[in-house]
Order: structure tokens, then sequence, then C-alpha cells
């Protein structure tokens, strides 16, 4: 039996396929075409041929095989109706979460910012993200490779080996941060706190991983669905605590302040949003490449920018509340996560849900960072096999299951520290993403377009215009890759850039420390002319 497609169960093959087959896996016996790596399969050592021996195991039980191997044109899925729906499902139950919801929580409660303020903030940081994310998506049907084997077209093959470092990182990352989450939030549901955290993070550790282990049919089919009932829960959340917000309270601080803190805000959700550009194209690489840029772009962006600035705008909202209910204040001194639960509960609320309903709906939202969490877990497997034909060895779901074991424990070292993790971690992830695709988008726009230049010839297979001066079949040819020193040193020049520009707790560079009293992290925040033309415009009223 052949598992669901990965765009929508029951959908018909691409005309161009030969013969039915499951184009999740890859068939060990069968001959491999020039840009396979089959060779690098065969079994040399005993540990090599057991890995092969499992996979035929993952076969056998219906899971995903494949790893970093590029998917071949008539691999692909004919286009559907369902094409038009699936991006903006998968985006909306990733970014549906309540690590989002923590995320909105930092502006009143961090930069001082009344709820217009970092609304706004929050709006425009999501939207220039969503722009990136939704950029680097369009990579995955027309190359049919995985987001950073596409990173080997501009830094080559060994400096993109640096990128896929950080990719991991930010990876690992997010998942620490969603169980971090998930387990404040069960155990506040709990009897008196009678779930610890610690429980709530092993169990969501698991759910997680169970889904990623079945591969992307398991995963596009649980993101298809779980953004029903988060929709439902956040809409609830909104109904019953949206009259407590405080909408009147102004930012705080001098002129020059409220300003740095609007941009390091700024920056803070946008690298939020951008992060997720390191594995945009993994999820869409059974897209036909015949599949619209346009129109994947357009959807991606509008379910990123929605679902983000929805779920922000939740916390910033719960968070303007604090200093207002003293049920909240207490909430939020236990836990990010017991602040959400308060907002289902509050007793002061004219729909109150506490101890019965309310409670529940904590337990949905907790349960919805299973969908954030799945993400970066299936990719954090394919990252590893990008790092060499040694790690391709290993199959996906063993990398998957390192992955999860590294990051639980880091959830459980760093369970009372999730505040420092949001504001130290993300913002300073964030920079090497958005480095990365300005430099994708100078070659692909300047180099590429505008002089026309080639490598290899171009793709033979009659992929998508969009991508036509790359040859997608080099993907695992170093010697018809380029040598990624212009593209390395441009983004080692990016770097020091983003250093005289940060602001973080624990070093503020000598460009962000002429913003306010406490700084601000311009270092991403100048891609936006509107935010500043806000911030300008507001400085006399503030």
């Amino acid at each position: 039996m052949s598992t669901p497609s990965p765009d929508s169960e029951g959908l018909g093959k691409s005309s161009r396929e030969p013969a039915p087959r499951d184009l999740e896996k890859v068939d060990l016996n069968e001959s491999k075409p020039v840009d396979s790596p089959a060779h690098e399969w065969a079994p040399t050592s005993k540990f090599a041929a057991y890995s092969r021996d499992f996979e035929r195991t993952l076969l056998k039980y219906n899971l995903e095989a494949r790893g970093v191997q590029r998917v071949l044109p008539h691999e692909c899925h004919s286009l559907t109706w369902c094409f038009y729906f699936q991006p903006f499902f998968l985006w909306s139950s990733i970014n549906l979460a309540a690590q989002n919801v923590t995320l909105g929580m930092l502006g009143p409660v961090i930069f001082a910012l009344s709820f217009r303020d970092a609304s706004l903030c929050a709006f425009f940081g999501s939207f220039i993200g969503a722009v990136g994310v939704s950029y680097i998506a369009t990579f995955g049907p027309i190359s049919g490779n995985r987001t950073l084997i596409f990173a080997r077209y501009t830094f080559g093959w060994y400096p993109s080996k640096l990128l896929v470092i950080l990719d991991l990182i930010v990876l690992l990352g997010y998942c620490m941060i969603d169980l971090v989450i998930a387990g404040q939030i069960l155990s506040a549901v709990s009897t008196n706190g009678s779930m610890s955290v610690v429980v709530g993070i092993i169990v969501v550790a698991i759910i997680g991983w169970v889904i990623t282990t079945f591969g992307i049919s398991a995963f596009h089919t649980y993101q298809r669905y779980a953004f029903v009932p988060q929709l439902v829960a956040y809409s609830i959340l909104y109904g019953v605590s949206s009259h407590n917000y405080d909408l009147s309270t102004p930012s705080q601080g001098d002129n020059r302040t409220v300003i740095g803190n609007r941009i390091s805000f700024l920056s803070l959700t946008l690298a939020a949003a951008i992060t997720y550009g390191g594995a945009a194209g993994d999820y869409f690489v059974y897209y036909p490449p015949t599949t619209p840029p346009l129109a994947l772009f357009s959807i991606s962006s509008i379910s990123l920018l929605c679902s983000f600035t929805f779920t922000y705008c939740i916390g910033i909202g719960l968070a303007s509340a604090i200093p207002l209910i003293p049920r909240f204040s207490d909430a939020y001194g236990k836990s990010q996560g017991a602040l959400i639960v308060a907002g289902f509960t509050e007793s002061t609320s004219p729909h109150n849900f506490n101890n019965g309903f309310g409670k529940f709906l904590a337990v949905v939202v907790a349960l919805g960072l299973v969908g954030n969490l799945a993400a970066p877990t299936y990719s954090s497997g394919i990252d590893f096999q990008v790092l060499g034909k040694s790690f391709q060895k290993i199959p996906r779901v063993v990398w998957n299951s390192v992955g999860v074991v590294i990051y639980t424990v880091c959830a459980l070292a760093g369970r009372d520290h999730l505040a420092e993790i949001f504001t130290n971690f993300l913002a300073l992830m964030g920079y090497w993403v958005i480095i990365w695709i300005s430099i994708t988008v100078e070659e692909q726009f300047f180099f590429r377009s505008r002089f026309g230049f080639r490598m290899g010839g171009g793709d033979k297979e009659s992929r998508s215009g969009w991508g036509q001066t790359y040859d997608w079949t080099a993907w695992n040819q170093p010697q018809k890759l380029p040598h990624g020193i212009a593209a390395l040193f441009a983004f080692l020049v990016g770097w020091a850039g983003a250093i005289l520009c940060m602001a973080q707790a624990w070093y503020k560079g000598p460009i962000a420390v002429l913003v306010g009293e406490y700084g601000a992290d311009v270092s991403l925040a100048p891609l936006h002319p509107k935010h500043h033309a806000m911030c300008l415009q507001d400085e006399d009223a503030v």
C-alpha cells in the first residue's frame, strides 16, 4: 500500500510518471539517475549495510526513507486545486501556536510598548519575514532540492555547511522553546500544578517525534487539519480576554527610548518569522516544477502574515493587561504559559470558563504546539544529512531522533529561562537567515538574470523558468558547484554589520547604543522604511 501524497490524499499522479510508485520513498534496488546519490548508498561497512537494512524496514512499514535525495520531475505530483489550499493550511498550522503568543507578550513586558505600537511592530516584522520565507519556498518545486541543498548554488559545497550548522541551531532552538511553553501550559491546567513542566515537555516531544518519523505524508496530513482546533481556541481566547486589554496606556520612556524599543521588538518579530527561511523549501519539493512561483509566494505570504499577526496580537493584549488584572500578574509570575491559561479562565470574564472548558481549550493550545514542533524536527533530520556524504548514510529518521533528544534535554535544562531565550536567541539567529536570503536575491536577480550567468549550462529537465539558470542536477557534485568564496565573504561582512548594530542583553553594538536608553537592535529593522516613518511620525506624540 502506498502512502498518501504529500499535498493531498487521493490526488492523481502527474502524467509524466511512467508507473505508480510511492514518491516519498527511495527504492534502494532500482537504478538511479545521474544526479541521485545511489553510489553513496553502497554498503562499504557493517554500519552502512545496517543503515540500508534499516531503510528497507522503513519502507516495509510504509514510512518515509527519502532524505536529501533530489525529487525528480517525474516523481512530482500533478498540480490540482488542492495546491492552492495546502500551503495556506501548512503555514497556518505551524504558526497558530502558543510560541508566537508568548513572543508577543514581550512587547509590553520587556520593551514597555503600548498595544498599538507593539501590534504595528509585530505586523511589519511579520510582513518582512513572510516575504523572505515565501521567496525561499518557491525554490522547493522548481529545484526538487531541500532548502539548504539549494544554498550550495550560492555558497558552494563547503561554505554552505556553515549555514547548515546555523540552521540546525535555529531549528532545535525553536523546538526547545515549543516544549517549554507546552510544558508550562499543561502544568498550569493540571490540578494545583500536579503535572510538572518536565512531564509536559516529554509528552509533547514524543508526539512530535512520532509525526516526523512517519515522514512528509504524515506531516502534511497533520498540518492540513491541525490549524482548525487552534483557530477555534485562539478565537475564543481573544473573545473572552479582549475586554481586559489595555488599549490606552502609551509606551513608556522618552522619545528616543520608545523608538529604540519599537525597532528592537520589530526586529524580534522579524527574526522569529524569517528563520523559517532555512527550511521553507523542504515542504514543497514534491510540488510539480510547473507550480507558479507567484502563486506559491502569494499564498505562503498571506498565511504567514495572518497567522503570525493574529497570535502576536493576542499575546500583546494579554501582556498589556498584566498591570490591570492581579490574576494575570500572578500567572505571568509563574510562566508565560500560565498567562495563556489565565486568559481562558480569568474569573471576571463575562464568558467564564474557569475550571472547565477553558482548561480544555488551554490543553488544545498546548498540543497545538506539535504543529510548530513537527516542521523544524522534520527539517533538522534533512539538515544533518546535508552536512556531507557520511551523514547521508544514516537515515533521516535516526537524525530526527537525535534532534529530539538534543532539544528535549535543552528544554528540560532551560525551562525556567524562557524570556531570556526568546530575547537573546531568536534575534541573534535571525541575522544569518536574512543575510543569506539577501545574497540569494542578489545572485538570482542581478548576476544570473542581468548577466545571464549560468552554472553547468542550466537544468536539462525543463524545470520552471524561475530557476532556469541553475543546473539542478549538480546538487551533489562539488566540482560543478561554485567555490562560494564571494558569498562567504559577503556573509561575513553582513555579520560584521550585524555585530555593530545588534542590541542584546549581553552585548550592544556601537551603533545600537546610539538609540535611546537601552539601545535598539537596528540590524534588521532598517530593511523596512515604513517602520521608521511610523517612529518619526509618532516621536512628538509619545
